[in-house]
């Protein structure tokens, strides 16, 4: 493990008319950052001196051509076009969204090359980025597909305190109750469950889960998907020895502090998620994809085209999405070192095999719940001596 060498960041520069530049560029305004890491922004050096100039921020910048070139010690930026970019603050326009992704494309060739060590994206306009060589919702599917070998994704929105997955992400209100499936709350529990454990070093992760009806279906009068989908899902995923709990009811789940009691919520759909975790964390939230070989983190807000150029977009969310991005990777570095090279068994230890958490399924504490009241009448009156016994 190479202890000394600084993790080197990769840092796309996104929608060149949005804030991406201004939150990069004032992050790196304090030097002090660049004793933890060696910054690769991937843009365009002509844009990026326009933004500097706009907002009067003194930051110098190395331009280089190829990654291998970064310097230590010094903000370098890689050229990833030569040709003029016309500049729109506060705008869409498609050719920012095409600048958008000749560096995002640049960034994951170069992460194929393994030229750096992890990636940060500013924020893209999802429509403009539209085209031949982008047809996503997002960038984590883009991502997924670029550089996933094969492993699904998971998006996690977190700030020290709470974090938030998906099972769905970027789909229409239509279409999330049929993409809700047994299947999918599985798969996304799993890659959560093993990303706390391996990027956020958590032992033994709690999860709550959260139901897709209101007042979690009120017992089947407002929905089935609970009784059919997801608690028949968080039973399985009790025997394969991950700690998922609920359905929880998501109007007071976050209100109440509920979330305090759990190491990670997943949420059914976008807006549920989202919603509340932006009203808690917005300046501080950090949007982190989790189960692909990359570390991909991004700030937790979009271009905020209505205040660029204005020199007031806080950078503390991209200054977080470093911070975690470089956590993350430490983390796994720690958590894969012992496991290199594993002892081989020699016998069979007469216990079952896996990670068999020693707790109950949801289904037997819910009836201990639902016995709890006649057991303890039981217990009240068997306490209770005739003077005989006495």
């Amino acid at each position: 493990m190479e202890q000394e060498r600084k993790i080197r960041v990769a840092i796309t520069q996104g929608d060149t008319n949005g804030v991406g530049y201004e939150v990069i560029l004032k992050v790196f305004s304090d030097p002090n950052i660049l004793e933890l890491c060696t910054p690769i922004i991937y843009g365009s050096p002509k844009v990026a001196s326009y933004h500097r100039k706009a907002l009067n921020l003194e930051v110098p910048f190395t331009i280089i051509h190829h990654a291998e070139e970064a310097r230590h010690g010094s903000l370098n930026l890689l050229a990833c076009q030569d040709d003029d970019i016309q500049v729109e603050l506060g705008h869409p326009s498609q050719e920012a969204g095409a600048a958008a992704l000749k560096a995002l494309d640049r960034a994951m060739t170069d992460f194929r090359s393994n030229l750096y060590d992890v990636l940060v994206t500013a924020p893209i306009n999802k429509a403009t980025i539209q085209s031949p060589g982008f047809h996503f919702p997002g960038h984590t599917e883009y991502i997924e597909t670029s550089v996933g070998d094969g492993q699904k994704a998971l998006m996690i929105l977190m700030n020290e305190t709470l974090r938030v997955a998906l099972v769905t992400t970027h789909l229409p209100v239509k279409e999330i109750a049929k993409a809700i499936t047994k299947e999918s709350i599985i798969e996304k529990a799993t890659i959560f469950h093993q990303a706390l454990k391996r990027d956020f070093r958590i032992s033994n992760p709690r999860i709550a889960v959260l139901s897709l009806n209101p007042h979690a279906g009120d017992d089947g009068l407002l929905g089935s998907e609970e009784k059919d989908i997801i608690l028949p899902a968080i039973e399985e995923l009790a025997d394969k020895g991950i700690q998922a709990f609920g359905p929880y009811a998501a109007d007071g789940f976050f209100g109440s502090g509920a979330y305090d009691h759990f190491d990670g919520v997943l949420a059914m759909y976008h807006d549920q998620g989202l919603a509340p975790f932006k009203t808690i964390a917005l300046e501080s939230g950090v949007n982190y994809t989790a189960g692909l070989p990359i570390v991909r983190t991004s700030p937790d807000h979009g271009t905020a085209y209505d205040i660029a150029g204005k020199g007031i977009a806080d950078e503390n969310s991209m200054r977080q999405a470093i911070f975690t991005a470089i956590d993350v990777f430490r983390n796994r570095q720690f958590y894969d070192e012992p496991l290199k090279n594993p002892l081989p068994k020699l016998f069979h230890e007469k216990r079952e095999d896996g990670e068999k958490a020693r707790f109950a399924r949801p289904k037997d504490i819910f009836k201990r719940e639902k016995e709890a009241p006649e057991n303890e009448h039981k217990e009240h009156h068997a306490d209770k001596k005739t003077p005989t016994e006495s």
